[in-house]
């Protein structure tokens, strides 16, 4: 595991980490961002779509705003976390900004900690970089990305990589080391006299009990995909608390779980709006990506049984019907996870219905208006 054991590597408050729960919501909420590109659409629009909700969120009281890198999949526009992430810096003032996550596998530590220490520059105290070891896309792509097709070796290097990376972004690699005279830019090599300089702050993500045991033993924030790994939640969250090891970063464990929710103002309209998601998730898994297909193409689609069945139970991880349903099952996911906060992701074919959707949660939650 290396270097990465080292808590004075990565150094942070835990007002990074830690939020503020707003009106009557059980913990604090934020929102994760595939930029998802709906048939008929743009990646332009869907981008522009992506700073509206990121000021939605700001303005009513979400803790943080995360997108996530994926490749060659024609209906989501979130190849570049740190390129999108800049832009909505831009756009908003205060609300937390991250990935959720950068597949690190796919990068050299060194440009992570360059990328992220610009936008740390740029939106000094509110950059999150959360961390993946998945390639965020298919064997073939993530050789593409790699230059190797030797993928299994990228998981496995996953804590040499983030020990290297937490190395870079503190700039104190041990005297002797090969990378010791390397300094990522912007970073703490630029400040004066000495004087401590604000950092991202590390996450580490997962959809199993890998980074779940690694976030624990290296006392950070673990967030867990649930709205894609449903039946490793709770095994996966035991984990880390079980592994967890306080830190400079943290003193306690800290998990947010991502979930599917969606509220619509009538159940019927969630279901139309959410069951473009499911179609689109349906053709990805079966080699067939594309743009996000509309309500009237999703509900007009004739499944087979098994393409049923698969709909089915993508469906039953989602969260979604009126404001008031889709509380009720949020605050019973907290019930039964113990999460310290959730992150919402409302994947939809029409961005003016993912925005509703977010007001209407905050509504249903008495956030700020």
């Amino acid at each position: 595991m290396g270097d990465a054991g080292s808590t004075e590597q990565n150094r942070s408050t835990t007002d990074g980490v830690r939020g503020e729960a707003l009106g009557t919501a059980p913990v604090p909420l934020s929102v994760l961002d595939l930029v998802n590109v709906g048939e008929g659409c743009t990646a332009r629009e869907a981008l522009l779509s992506s700073v509206e909700t990121a000021q939605l969120a700001e303005a009513r009281g979400f803790t943080r705003y995360w997108v996530a890198e994926h490749h060659s999949m024609p209906g989501v526009a979130s190849s570049s976390p740190a390129v999108i992430l800049s832009h909505l810096a831009a756009h908003t003032d205060r609300i937390r900004l991250g990935s959720g996550g950068v597949m690190l596998p796919n990068h050299a530590p060194l440009v992570i900690a360059e990328q992220f220490g610009t936008l740390e520059a740029l939106a000094p105290g509110r950059v999150d970089l959360g961390l993946g070891r998945a390639p965020g896309t298919d064997g073939a792509t993530a050789a593409a990305l790699r230059r190797t097709d030797r993928l299994r070796e990228g998981a496995e290097d996953f804590p040499q990589q983030l020990a290297e990376l937490v190395r870079f972004l503190g700039d104190d690699f041990p005297a002797g080391h090969p990378y010791a005279r390397i300094h990522a830019v912007p970073g703490p090599v630029q400040a004066a006299d000495g004087a401590e300089t604000s950092r991202p702050q590390v996450w580490l993500l997962g959809s199993s009990g890998f980074s779940a045991q690694l976030a624990g033993q290296l006392g950070l924030p673990f967030a867990f995909a649930h709205h894609f790994s449903a039946a490793n939640t709770l095994p996966a969250l035991e984990l880390y608390h079980e592994s967890f090891q306080p830190s400079e970063v943290l003193e306690k464990p800290y998990t947010l779980i991502g979930a599917s929710a969606f509220a619509a103002d009538t159940e019927r309209e969630a279901h139309r709006q959410i069951l473009t998601g499911a179609l689109s998730m349906l053709r990805l898994r079966t080699g067939r990506p594309g743009l996000v297909p509309t309500p009237e193409e999703a509900e007009a689609y004739s499944f087979s049984p098994v393409e049923k069945d698969f709909v089915d139970s993508w469906l039953g991880n989602v969260v979604y019907g009126t404001a008031d349903a889709v509380r009720s099952g949020l605050d019973a996911l907290v019930e039964r996870t113990g999460a310290d906060e959730l992150m919402l992701t409302a994947n939809a074919h029409t961005p003016s219905a993912r925005v509703r959707s977010y007001e209407l949660v905050a509504d249903a939650y008495g956030l700020p208006a």
